[in-house]
């Protein structure tokens, strides 16, 4: 497992969420690789080299932007599996999504979320929101090596 080419993995379901996700990042400068995944599972076998992903050397994103409410295995669901693999738990996750539910929060940073973001509905608030998760997590904050 390498740091080569880190990247964002965005895992989103939501079309018109994804497009604003990326437009953000577009305005904000960030220049890092974006891999998307649209369900859990295909996240899954992002990370971990299966499925249509199989034969890809496993490489840890900078910084994983994870939605909950995601068809096929939930983000929660992600997020517990991720964490409880030695190869991927060291991987910042950014649950990104629109539940407030006070659970789901409370079960996120449980399982190993290091940050949690309400999507807020204002589409201005929205760019400034992922400007600044950009900015610290992608240059501000340094990431762990690769054998934590």
């Amino acid at each position: 497992m390498t740091n080569e080419g880190l990247e964002v993995l965005l895992v989103e379901d939501d079309p018109d969420d994804l497009e604003l996700t990326l437009h953000a990042l577009r305005e904000a400068r960030i220049t890092n690789p974006i891999q998307i995944a649209r369900d859990g599972e295909e996240a899954l076998d992002y990370i971990f080299s299966r499925g249509a992903f199989a034969g890809r050397e496993i490489t840890r994103p900078r910084v994983i932007l994870l939605d909950l409410k995601l068809p096929k295995v939930d983000g929660l669901q992600v997020l517990r599996q991720i964490k409880a693999d030695q190869r991927t738990k060291g991987v910042p996750i950014v649950i990104l999504t629109s539940s407030s539910e006070e659970r789901d929060l409370i079960e996120g940073y449980r399982l190993g979320a290091n940050s949690y973001i309400q999507k807020p509905v204002d589409f201005a608030q929205f760019q400034q929101t992922i400007r600044e998760l950009g900015y610290y997590w992608l240059v501000v904050n340094q990431a762990p090596p690769t054998t934590i």
